[in-house]
């Protein structure tokens, strides 16, 4: 990132600071003074001794950040329907392309048959159009009769083979062709529904840069703090669970190339739709983070949900991926003792926070079997 800009992976630890420590071989040690500072690993003060009273500007302040939380998560809901678009779209426009492959070549085949029946058709009117079987009654020669004889059957199989080649060949074409004109039908509606997803989230996203803009300073100041005590309250009911006494595994290899890749982003702008280098969305930021590990995963926190073995929460290692809300619409990295490195919302910077800050789904594992059975992550 070069000069230090000032944004904080969380309260107290600068992104650089973070980035250096991971780079420097101390990710635990960094990982813990972090959440210590924070208290996301409790202990310190919290958040309701850090809030302001409930004057009737912190509690607009809450109006706002609800808002702009609820825009946020509609937005992100709406990705999922995006991306199951944009998915149908390039396997209709691959499927196009095969049919088109098929069709050329059942072409090119017919032509040739085509030119073997009017050989055929030819050779028929060369013989001054007697048929085969008159021209077998009228030969004097027996020997040559019989000789004549297997070749007309043979020539007739031919013909009849040639004709049944012809009449499926021509029915297989209509049916390409009726098959590519339902996958350019399908293919545009989900262009359609690929441009209405995109526009939903759009929309969503300015709605909520534009809440929050109309914030003076020092109420974005507020509403980030807002946003850090609501994370800071929901890590200490994780924590007061005792869940982290239960979780104890280390990352493997794999686990600690992923993590050093996705510590290094820390403070990187989050923007929807970005796989990196220098921007990254919450799935981008996980999907580059495993690729530098040698895996590659699903593009989307939904799909990485679908598709990845699943572990329980008690399993969970280092280099895990966190999958967050019921719509499987966020994901975080596990870095251990308590804490993920992830990509937040639109206006935010790659950053380490509480696992349990935000509603865990479960618990996905890209570099292995599962292990621990179907995930028991807590709503």
């Amino acid at each position: 990132m070069g000069e230090d800009r000032g944004v904080r992976g969380v309260r107290g630890v600068t992104a650089t600071q973070a980035a250096r420590a991971v780079r420097g071989g101390r990710l635990a040690v960094c990982t813990t003074v972090v959440l210590c500072a924070t208290g996301l690993l409790g202990g310190t003060a919290t958040a309701a001794q850090r809030s302001p009273d409930p004057t009737g500007e912190a509690r607009h302040l809450e109006d706002v950040r609800k808002e702009i939380e609820g825009l946020y998560r509609k937005a992100e809901q709406a990705t999922d329907a995006y991306d199951a678009a944009e998915e149908q779209v390039r396997l209709q426009e691959k499927e196009i392309v095969d049919l088109a492959r098929t069709i050329d070549g059942a072409q090119r085949k017919l032509a040739a048959l085509k030119r073997q029946a009017g050989a055929l058709a030819s050779a028929q009117y060369r013989g001054g159009g007697i048929p085969t079987e008159a021209k077998l009654i009228l030969s004097a020669d027996p020997e040559a009769f019989l000789d004549n004889a297997d070749l007309a059957r043979k020539g007739q199989q031919a013909a009849k083979g040639v004709i049944n080649q012809l009449t499926h060949l021509k029915s297989d074409l209509e049916g390409y062709a009726r098959s590519a004109s339902d996958r350019w039908e399908q293919l545009e509606a989900n262009r359609k529904k690929k441009d209405a997803a995109r526009k939903e989230i759009n929309s969503k996203i300015d709605a909520a840069k534009a809440l929050e803009s109309r914030l003076a300073a020092k109420e974005k100041d507020r509403l980030r703090k807002l946003e850090d005590d609501q994370a800071l309250l929901a890590q200490q009911k994780w924590l007061d669970s005792g869940v982290l006494k239960e979780i104890t595994n280390k990352a493997s290899d794999q686990g600690k190339k992923a993590i050093s890749y996705a510590t290094t982003q820390i403070g990187k702008d989050y923007v929807w739709g970005a796989v990196g280098p220098d921007t990254f969305d919450c799935s981008g930021l996980t999907l580059r983070s495993w690729q530098a590990a040698g895996r590659t995963i699903p593009r989307t926190s939904q799909e990485q949900w679908r598709q990845l073995p699943r572990v329980a929460l008690r399993e969970m290692r280092p280099g895990d991926l966190i999958i967050y809300f019921s719509d499987a619409s966020h994901v975080g990295m596990y870095l251990g003792d308590g804490a993920i490195v992830h990509a937040p919302r639109p206006g935010r910077q790659v950053t380490i926070t509480g696992a349990g800050s935000m509603p865990i789904l479960g618990v996905v594992r890209p570099d292995g079997d599962s292990g621990g059975g179907v995930n028991s992550g807590v709503e």
